[in-house]
C-alpha cells in the first residue's frame, strides 16, 4: 500500500495483461490536474440527457488507447489494468423520490457506456443553439484513454438517522442492504474529516488522460442535477501499485516501492477467492460485486524528508532503491520477514502475517496544495476491493494501526465504505437494477 493503509505493498491488487499500453504521456497528463475543481464545479449546468451513440461522432484520434469494454460479469476498474489518472467523487441523494433516483441511475448508466466508448453523451457537445449542450465538450477529439466508470452504494443510501435519532428507510431498501456493508469502525490515529468522508452513491473513474476522468463525473454530476450532489471528490495521479507481476512497482510518494504482492488481475482463482462476492455470501443483488473502501491518506512530506534513509527503510522494511525485502535483492523476491523489524509495514500487512489475508488495491497519489502552514497537503488515495471488508479490510488495517512504524509519518483523514455491484452485462441493463427491482 502506499505509506500507511492496510493495502501494503504485499496487499491485492489489480495486475494488468502484459499488454497493458506504454505509450507517452498526453499534454494534459502533463500539465495535471490543475483546474480540475473548477470543471467539476460548472457540472451543475446542463440539463438530463440520455447517452446515445451516433454515426456521426468523430472518430477517435490516431494512436488512441484500445477501449476497456464496459459490458462485463464484474464492473471495470475494480480488477482491470489500472491507469494512471483518478476522478473520485461520493454523492449525497438530495431526492426523497425512488423514481428520480431510478431513472438517474438508467441515464447515467447510458452515459457511462458511451463514455468508455470515447463518445458524447447524447446530442454531443454542439447540439441546439438555444439549449444547453448534453455534453460538457471538454473531451472532444480526445480517445476513450482506457476510460472505466466504477459506481458503489453507501451505507447511507440504505438507512441513515433521522433528526430525532431515529434510523429512516430512504428508499425501500433498508432490507438488502449487505451485512458486510458495515460502517466502519474507528481506528487508533484516524482524524477523518465528516466532510471528506462517506457518500450515499460513489462513481470511481479512472483513465490515462486526467481530462477524460475529469469529463467523465463532470457529466454524471450534470446528469444527476436535482438528484444528487456531490459530496466529496478527489484527483489522483501516478498509480501507486505494480499492474502486472512482470513489471517494476510504481513509487509512492515516500519514495518507496509498494503493492508488490498484490492480486493480479487474470488470476480468476485468486480474485474469486479474495474479491468477488460468491453466491450466497449476502443478498443476491451483489453476488459477482465487490466491496470498496476508500481511505485519504495524509503524509507528513516533511518529517518523512528529514528522516535518516536507515529509518525510512526500517519502516518499510524494504531498500528504498531497489525496493528489496531485507536480506533480499530484487523486490519480487520472497521476503524473509524475521529478517525486518517486527513493527514494519510489510512485516505487518503481508498476507503471511495475516493468516493469507489479502486484498485488491488501486491506490493514487495525491497533491492538495498546502495546508495553510506551509506543508503540502500530499499522499495517498487509497482504493481496497474485497470479498468481505469485515474479513479483509477491518482485521488488516486494526492490525496496522495498532503497530505500524509507518503511523508516525501518516494519518487517514478521510474514509468511506461502498457496494459495488457485479457489472453491466448487456445494453439495457443499468447499474443498481437488481438492487431496486
Amino acid at each position: 500500500m502506499n505509506a500507511e493503509t492496510p493495502s501494503d505493498s504485499d496487499h491485492g491488487q489489480s495486475a494488468a495483461p502484459s499488454g497493458e499500453p506504454q505509450g507517452g504521456v498526453s499534454r494534459r497528463a502533463v500539465i495535471g490536474w490543475a483546474g480540475a475543481g473548477v470543471a467539476l464545479g460548472a457540472a451543475a449546468a446542463g440539463s438530463v440527457a440520455a447517452a446515445t451513440l451516433r454515426d456521426s461522432d468523430p472518430a477517435p484520434a490516431a494512436g488512441a488507447s484500445v477501449d476497456i469494454p464496459f459490458y462485463s460479469d464484474h464492473q471495470s476498474g475494480i480488477a482491470t489494468p489500472v491507469q494512471d489518472r483518478l476522478h473520485f467523487a461520493a454523492f449525497d441523494v438530495t431526492t426523497t423520490s425512488r423514481d428520480a433516483l431510478v431513472k438517474m441511475l438508467k441515464e447515467w448508466t447510458k452515459a457511462a457506456a458511451v463514455m468508455t466508448g470515447g463518445r458524447e453523451v447524447g446530442a454531443g457537445a454542439t447540439g441546439l443553439a438555444e439549449a444547453p449542450p448534453d455534453d460538457t465538450g471538454e473531451a472532444l477529439g480526445l480517445p476513450s484513454s482506457r476510460l472505466t466508470l466504477t459506481v458503489g452504494f453507501g451505507p447511507t443510501l440504505f438507512e441513515k438517522s433521522g433528526p430525532d435519532g431515529t434510523t429512516v428507510d430512504r428508499f425501500g431498501l433498508k432490507a438488502k442492504r449487505p451485512e458486510a456493508l458495515i460502517d466502519l469502525p474507528k481506528f487508533p490515529h484516524d482524524n477523518l474529516d465528516l466532510a471528506r468522508s462517506g457518500g450515499d452513491l460513489c462513481v470511481q473513474a479512472c483513465a490515462d488522460d486526467p481530462q477524460v476522468a475529469v469529463h467523465a463525473i463532470r457529466n454524471l454530476a450534470r446528469i444527476g442535477m436535482g438528484v444528487v450532489n456531490v459530496r466529496w471528490s478527489q484527483l489522483g495521479f501516478g498509480k501507486t501499485s505494480s499492474t502486472t507481476p512482470e513489471a517494476q512497482t510504481p513509487r509512492n510518494l515516500m519514495g518507496f516501492k509498494d503493492g508488490t504482492h498484490n492480486i493480479s488481475g487474470s488470476d480468476a482463482d485468486a480474485l474469486g477467492k479474495h474479491v468477488w462476492v460468491n453466491p450466497g455470501e449476502g443478498p443476491e443483488w451483489m453476488t459477482g460485486g465487490s466491496y470498496l473502501v476508500a481511505r485519504r491518506i495524509r503524509m507528513h512530506i516533511e518529517t518523512w524528508d528529514r528522516t535518516s534513509l536507515k529509518e525510512q527503510e526500517d519502516v518499510f522494511g524494504r531498500t528504498k532503491r531497489e525496493g528489496a525485502p531485507y536480506g533480499k535483492q530484487q523486490e519480487r523476491d520472497t521476503p524473509d520477514l524475521k529478517a525486518m523489524p517486527e513493527d514494519s509495514h510489510v512485516r505487518l500487512a503481508h498476507p503471511d502475517s495475516n493468516d493469507g489475508l489479502m486484498i485488491l488495491r488501486r491506490g493514487f497519489s495525491f497533491t492538495d496544495g498546502t495546508d495553510g502552514l506551509g506543508r503540502l497537503e500530499a499522499g495517498l488515495f487509497f482504493l481496497a476491493y474485497q470479498r468481505d471488508t469485515r474479513k479483509a479490510f477491518v482485521p488488516l488495517q486494526q492490525r496496522l494501526a495498532g503497530s505500524d512504524k509507518l503511523n508516525e509519518y501518516i494519518q487517514h483523514v478521510g474514509s468511506a465504505h461502498f457496494a459495488c455491484p457485479p457489472g453491466i452485462r448487456k445494453p439495457g441493463e443499468w447499474w443498481g437494477q437488481a438492487l431496486f427491482g
